[in-house]
């Protein structure tokens, strides 16, 4: 059973740079339709991004404390 919380919470590395490529394609292309707004786009995109990012760290934190406790 710990085998499979290690399994998923070194996937949250992987969702979170999913998750990051999405917001970065997303803004990308609200600043092409919006170029005037560059600025709170990329304002916000940001913040996102270091919050998927922020997530990202935090499973693969839990995956070496749950790896350590199996072995």
């Amino acid at each position: 059973m710990e085998s499979i919380a290690v399994a998923l919470a070194i996937m949250t590395g992987g969702f979170a740079a999913i998750g990051v490529g999405i917001a970065t394609a997303k803004a990308a292309e609200a600043v092409s339709r919006q170029p005037e707004a560059s600025g709170k786009i990329m304002q916000i995109a940001l913040i996102g991004m270091a919050m998927a990012e922020a997530m990202g760290i935090f499973g693969f934190l839990m995956s070496f404390l749950l790896y350590s406790k199996l072995a």
